[in-house]
């Protein structure tokens, strides 16, 4: 009995790793992909909650099993068949939001970056956001540097793209308006966020279903 608590623990501690690292994982660079950075955030809140209640439940039934307490165990058995669906449906959720809402988190990213994006100093946490995006990734826009055209950072500066897109920043080419592949990333930002993000999903959604995997096998022998 001592090793199956000590599996159902290590399970929640797993969802509880998990969690932070959905959280903080590339979090700075996701972040301006809005709902579905958000959304990603809450799934990882869930996956810190649901491990820390697996741990309490797990130390909770190991006591009831020690003290021979029905009542204590069938209640740790009820919470974890609900913790077990908890997970099996946020694992579910996850993997089926890309395919469904992709092209809604493109536009709403494009028509965002055209109205909120204000240059490369600017001191707001939506343009600084970007800056570091299109620096670490080495990218220009969502799609690439012609999604700021028409844009409330063109029609303010004359710039056809912020310094951020440069492949060498501070250059005299590097001047928004030469356009060449020597100068600039052509390549827009949205594929390797969505790249990241995916990457994130699809590691919470495995690592719940694998804890829920574990936590189900413990369980069983309580019950009876």
């Amino acid at each position: 009995m001592a090793m199956l608590t000590y599996m159902q623990i290590m399970s929640g501690i797993i969802l509880v790793g998990l969690g932070i690292g959905g959280k903080c994982g590339g979090a700075s660079l996701t972040s301006v992909l809005g709902l579905s950075s958000a959304y990603l955030l809450h799934v990882g809140n869930l996956c810190v909650v649901m491990g820390c209640v697996t741990v309490l439940l797990s130390c909770a039934g190991w006591y009831g099993v020690t003290k021979e307490s029905r009542g204590m165990l069938l209640f740790c058995i009820l919470s974890m068949v609900i913790v077990l669906i908890v997970e099996v449906t946020a694992a579910t959720v996850v993997l089926l939001f890309f395919p469904i809402v992709r092209d809604v988190v493109l536009e709403h990213t494009i028509v965002t970056l055209r109205k909120n994006y204000r240059g490369y100093n600017e001191p707001d946490d939506y343009s600084t956001q970007w800056n570091l995006v299109m620096e670490k990734l080495k990218c220009c826009g969502v799609n690439n540097y012609t999604d700021f055209s028409g844009s409330s950072f063109e029609m303010t500066t004359g710039h056809t793209y912020p310094r951020g897109c440069c492949k060498s920043i501070g250059t005299v080419t590097c001047d928004g308006r030469n356009v060449s592949t020597n100068v600039i990333h052509q390549k827009g930002c949205f594929h390797k966020l969505l790249k990241i993000t995916k990457t994130q999903s699809f590691t919470l959604s495995g690592g719940s279903l694998g804890a829920a995997a574990i936590q189900v096998r413990p369980s069983l022998p309580r019950a009876y």
